[in-house]
């Protein structure tokens, strides 16, 4: 099993910054990929960024040039760093892991609330 921690959601105003982390422990032999999903009420949850072990990048179109994900592979930890925040941002954000031990797995976190003011 894998245990995701996320942190660092909350309320700002639009055009602020916010940072989200996640950090994953338990049965890890590699990670092959982290990332960012979003989802809003009524909505299906999608992409926000992603982030491959050979650190190549990719972005939902939305949030290009506003948003930067990043991994500590020593720490297991993803980032994203969201900066210049509109309120279409508002969602709850799920950290998202596939891990290889025995096999490829992929876990989800527990959500973190993002919500943005105008």
């Amino acid at each position: 099993q894998v245990q995701l921690v996320e942190s660092g959601g909350g309320l700002v105003q639009a055009g602020g910054s916010l940072r989200l982390s996640c950090a994953a422990s338990g049965s890890i032999f590699s990670i092959n990929a982290m990332g960012w999903y979003r989802q809003v009420p009524g909505k299906q949850r999608e992409l926000v960024a992603r982030i491959r072990s050979g650190s190549n990048t990719s972005y939902a179109d939305s949030v290009k040039g506003r948003f930067t994900i990043s991994r500590d592979n020593a720490k297991n930890t993803v980032y994203l760093q969201m900066n210049s925040l509109e309120p279409e941002d508002t969602a709850v954000y799920y950290c998202n892991v596939e891990v290889y031990y025995f096999g490829t797995h992929t876990y989800w976190g527990q959500g973190t609330q993002v919500t943005v003011s105008s």
